[in-house]
Parts: C-alpha cells; sequence; structure tokens
C-alpha cells in the first residue's frame, strides 16, 4: 500500500523519517518490500531541505498527475509564516480519496487551513496549540494526547509522535505481533503509557519565568516524599500562600497541587517500569505514603493503577530494587572502589521520563541486521 508523506518546506525532518522507518521496518519483517510503499511529495521537484540541514529527494509533487494513495500524512514545519493556498487546495482535494490521512506535529495547521477539521478533535505539538486553537476556533484541541484517532483522521503530538502513530497504524494493518516486533527491534514503546499529557513535570520546570516559582519546582522534583502542600511550598518561594497559587496558576496554566501530582506520577511511573521495587516502598519513596493514595493518583489522573501500569510497560531490564536511599559517606578504604556519583533512580531521578512527557524513541545504535521475514515465523527479538 501507498503511503505518502507531504514534506513542505523546512519540514521537521522526524517527521518524514521517523514514520518512514516505521513502514520500512515493516514491510522488511513482513518479507514483501510492497506492503509499504513509502514516497516523499514535496511543493516542487527536487530536494526538500529539513530540520538538521537534511535534505530529501521528493518523488512527486502537488503538481504531478494524481496517484493512487492509501495513506496520506502531512509533516510540520517548526518554523512556518504562511501557508501556500497550493498546498490547502490539493490536500482538500486529495485527502477525502484516501483510506485514512493525518498530521505529524504541526502538519495539522495545513489539514486546518483545508477545511479538514472542523468540528474534529485533533493534537499537535504542546507548543502550538494555543496557536492551533487561536486560529482555528472550530477545532477540539487535545494537546493531552501523543496521538489522536477521529474517524480516518489521524493527529499526532510533536516530532517522534509520528512514530507512535505509524506503529498503530502497522497494528491496524498486519496485527499486534508485527507492531511489537517492529516497536521491540526500533527499541519503543508499542503503546506509550495511555491517556499521557505530552508535559513531564521536569520540562514544566524550566519554563517558568518567575525564579521563586523555578526555585520551588526544583525543590518539589528533588523532594518528592516531603511536605509539598501549597503553604510549604509558598514558604519556600517567600510569598504568601494566595499570592504564590496566583503566580504558579499565571505563570504554568496549572495548579501547584497539580505540579506536584505530576512529578510524583512521573517518578513512580519510571520505578515501576525500571525496578522490582515493591509498590508499597514505590508509595512512599515518591511522597504519595501509602499504596491506596498513590492508586487513587494514577486511576483519576492515568486511568490505570499502579500494578496493571508495571504490568504493561515494566521494562526488560526491570531487574533491581533501587528504592532510594540516602547515600553515606565511603570510609577511606571504599573511596577508591566507588564512583563519585552513585546511582540514583526513583524519585530523585525525574527527567524527560516515560511519564506525562513521553521519552521519544530510542533508536537502536549499530548495524542494521538483515532479520527474518515474519512470514518465516521468526523468533521473538
Amino acid at each position: 500500500m501507498r503511503v505518502v508523506i507531504l514534506a513542505p518546506p523546512g519540514v521537521q525532518s522526524l517527521d518524514v523519517v521517523g514514520p518512514a522507518e516505521v513502514f520500512w521496518e515493516a514491510a522488511r519483517r513482513l518479507g514483501d518490500p510492497n506492503a509499504y510503499e513509502v514516497r516523499v511529495m514535496g511543493t516542487t521537484a527536487g530536494a526538500v531541505c529539513g530540520t538538521g540541514n537534511l535534505r530529501f529527494l521528493v518523488d512527486s509533487t502537488i503538481y504531478d498527475p494524481d496517484e493512487p494513495i492509501d495513506t496520506l500524512l502531512v509533516g510540520g514545519d517548526p518554523s512556518f509564516d504562511e501557508i501556500d493556498p497550493a498546498v490547502t487546495a490539493w490536500l482538500s482535494r486529495r485527502a477525502p480519496t484516501v483510506r485514512r490521512y493525518g498530521s505529524v506535529c504541526t502538519g495539522v495547521f495545513f489539514l486546518a487551513a483545508a477545511g479538514l477539521l472542523d468540528g474534529r478533535r485533533v493534537t499537535t505539538h504542546w507548543e502550538c496549540a494555543d496557536k492551533l486553537r487561536s486560529d482555528f476556533p472550530n477545532l477540539i484541541v487535545d494537546d493531552n494526547q501523543i496521538f489522536i484517532r477521529d474517524g480516518a483522521l489521524c493527529t499526532t503530538a510533536g516530532v517522534s509522535a509520528g512514530m507512535d502513530l505509524a506503529l498503530a497504524l502497522v497494528e491496524e494493518d498486519f496485527g499486534r505481533e508485527l507492531a511489537l516486533i517492529v516497536a521491540r527491534y526500533m527499541v519503543m514503546f508499542l503503546k506509550r503509557p495511555g491517556g499521557q499529557s505530552q508535559f513531564s513535570a521536569h520540562l514544566a520546570a524550566q519554563m517558568s519565568t518567575k525564579s521563586q516559582i523555578q526555585e520551588a519546582q526544583e525543590y518539589v522534583l528533588e523532594n518528592l516524599s516531603k511536605d509539598l502542600s501549597v503553604d510549604a511550598l509558598a514558604l519556600r518561594a517567600g510569598m504568601s500562600t494566595r499570592n504564590f497559587s496566583r503566580v504558579f496558576r499565571r505563570e504554568l496554566k496549572y495548579t501547584p497541587a497539580a505540579f506536584v501530582d505530576a512529578a510524583r506520577i512521573d517518578a513512580a511511573r519510571r520505578m515501576l517500569a525500571d525496578t522490582k521495587t515493591p509498590l508499597q516502598r514505590v508509595a512512599r519513596a515518591c511522597g504519595f505514603g501509602t499504596v491506596n493514595s498513590m492508586r487513587r493518583v494514577f486511576v483519576r489522573n492515568l486511568g490505570v493503577s499502579p500494578h496493571d501500569y508495571r504490568k504493561s510497560f515494566r521494562s526488560a531490564y526491570s531487574d533491581k530494587d533501587v528504592t532510594p536511599k540516602t547515600p553515606r559517606r565511603p570510609n577511606a578504604g571504599e573511596a577508591a572502589r566507588q564512583p563519585l556519583w552513585p546511582e540514583r533512580a526513583g524519585a530523585g531521578q525525574v527527567g524527560v521520563l516515560s511519564g506525562a512527557l513521553p521519552s521519544g524513541a530510542l533508536r537502536s545504535v549499530g548495524a542494521r541486521s538483515a532479520g527474518p521475514s515474519l512470514r518465516s515465523k521468526p523468533s521473538r527479538p
């Protein structure tokens, strides 16, 4: 089946390469190079310059005679100022003729300008969600999702989310077994944790412009098991509780309590997925206190219990109990044998997690093996 990726000038390169790699790997595993025929379409003939100074030689342009298309995806341009009317005219004419169509990242703006999204529920990169709402008020913009399927329409969040969508389409076309093989090979989640926000607490902490708020956020991330009530955080920020709450909400668009919950969920997700630490220790280390409290927060925010989360998303390397402990100072004999910085995990290691802001697809490094085809019943990777 033919997959066409429309690459406007300045396209985010991974919007093209990411989905193309997923489809190509699926075809390779099937032993059928025609299972997915990926073609790059441009607005002009020749090369399209993408981000990172990568250049793509297009297979066709929007001005060429129409050819059958099964799946049409539109890549995003992170710096676009205006949309070429020829592109929107082509999209409005071709999109209704394909089996499914969609966008990666800010490619949604092209579909919206073509009049294809009115009244539809869509997503896009978190940084552009407010602009999408402002420019196209008839859309239902949900920036808390990695991708959204609405009938034949698919829209995704930023950059690497196009790979998540491509995996979902592979599963739809050829089944879960193939999609799982491709996901394992590319070191990706088959399905990232459901219902997740594109933000992580760690990233949000970098976004405040007020130093007092930043300091409070950093304190939260480094002290998840301590008292993180609004009163306590306001005191650390040197502000009244009322003013702290008001400024925090104005800066970040959500409450201090919501930030604390997000930070604790992020840390708990990492411990649940990457370690064998018992649930009660996870709950204490991440500041929930009890397993029941952690369960309530997980179900309320993620729609899944901590136990079910661990069962679904546990890493292949989850073989250690790494409950955070205060490292003791080594004695003189031990000092020479120990690393300068002890390994830390869990509550103190939040980062950009596979939690609220997904970590993006981790690409495998090294030579590409030929690999068996699915039809020859390969052993699972």
